[in-house]
C-alpha cells in the first residue's frame, strides 16, 4: 500500500464504522461519549486480556518446566 494512500484508507475506515455504528446521525456532544466509553472498553479489554495473558503463559511455562523434569520445590518439603 502506498503511504499516500494510507490516510485515504484511515479516513475509508472510518466513514465505515461511522456508518456501521449510526454515529454519523449522532450530535457532536453525542459522538464525544460514545466514542470515548468505546475507547475505555477497548482499553480495558485489552489491559485484562493483556493481565490474563501474562498469567496462563507463566502457568504453563511452571508446568512445561515440571514436565520436562525440572520440579519446583513442594512447600511442604521446605517446612520439614
Amino acid at each position: 500500500m502506498d503511504v499516500k494512500s494510507t490516510p485515504r484508507y484511515l479516513y475509508w475506515l472510518f466513514c465505515q464504522f461511522e456508518l456501521i455504528t449510526c454515529s454519523y446521525l449522532m450530535e457532536p456532544w453525542e459522538k464525544v461519549l460514545f466514542y470515548s466509553f468505546n475507547l475505555a472498553l477497548l482499553g480495558l479489554l485489552l489491559y485484562t486480556t493483556y493481565v490474563c495473558l501474562a498469567f496462563h503463559a507463566s502457568s504453563a511455562f511452571q508446568l512445561l518446566c515440571s514436565f520436562l523434569g525440572n520440579p519446583r520445590e513442594n512447600a511442604l518439603s521446605v517446612v520439614k
